[in-house]
């Protein structure tokens, strides 16, 4: 489904990206693990086409077509999705007129018509149900003044009415107690299928017991240093990130 093939990336001139190879198949959850600084979220939003961020270097391959040349509006519509680690509040704009609009944009990048009301008051209930979320919530204006386990429980029904092939998870963690985060995996959980495809971006271990990878990368200074099965995040947890710094690799 992606094939990132020798990634670079800067901002304002500095090299944050310095070589990233990843490949992720339909059904694979992978996560990013990695020390503040490392480029996690710089690789989120590269992939995601955030105009800030200067690719100098290398392919991101998405379902056999090249998107380096795609603005993030095509690169959404061609399934790829990214959940914000601080996710934006949209004052006087509703979640469920939010989510209308995002449909519909959609629907129109594919020649068609807007989805009928009847038709996206039926998904609007379906997700809601799914994901537990309490109808009055969908009221209410985009993330403002909800706590950090509403919003990022937003960002999950966004993902769920949205069904991308490829959903970039940028710390959704962040900020969450035990309860909103096992609300958030659990969602997270219900959407997976053997269509789609989950690259989790974490800090921390915990967010890997409820939604469990195939594979765990470790990014340090630009790079993916180390790989391997679930089993290494409790390894990262236990020794820290020292022992895989490039000088030792």
């Amino acid at each position: 489904m992606l094939k990132i093939k020798n990634l670079h990336a800067a901002i304002e001139g500095k090299e944050i990206l310095k070589g990233i190879n990843l490949e992720i198949n339909p059904g694979e959850v992978h996560a990013i693990m990695g020390p503040n600084g490392s480029g996690k979220s710089t690789l989120s939003s590269v992939i995601a086409g955030k105009e800030e961020f200067e690719m100098t270097a290398g392919e991101i391959i998405f379902q056999n077509e090249d998107l380096t040349d795609l603005d993030p509006e095509e690169r959404a519509h061609k399934g790829i999705f990214l959940s914000f680690q601080y996710p934006v509040e949209i004052p006087g704009v509703s979640v469920t007129n939010f989510m209308k609009a995002s449909i519909n944009a959609h629907r129109k990048s594919q020649g068609l018509d807007d989805m009928p009301a009847n038709e996206m008051l039926k998904l609007i209930r379906e997700k809601s149900e799914l994901l537990e979320i309490d109808r009055k919530f969908l009221s209410r204006s985009l993330n403002q003044g909800f706590s950090g386990g509403e919003k990022k429980r937003n960002e999950i029904f966004q993902m769920a009415m949205l069904n991308p092939k490829l959903a970039i998870l940028d710390e959704t963690d962040s900020g969450l107690d035990i309860d909103a985060l096992k609300v958030v995996a659990n969602g997270v959980n219900k959407l997976r299928s053997s269509e789609n495809a989950v690259l989790l971006i974490t800090h921390y271990q915990r967010l890997l017991d409820y939604i469990v990878p195939d594979v765990v990368h470790v990014m340090v200074d630009g790079k993916i240093v180390k790989s391997g099965p679930k089993e290494l995040a409790y390894e990262l947890e236990e020794k820290g990130y020292d022992w895989l710094k490039p000088e030792q690799v």
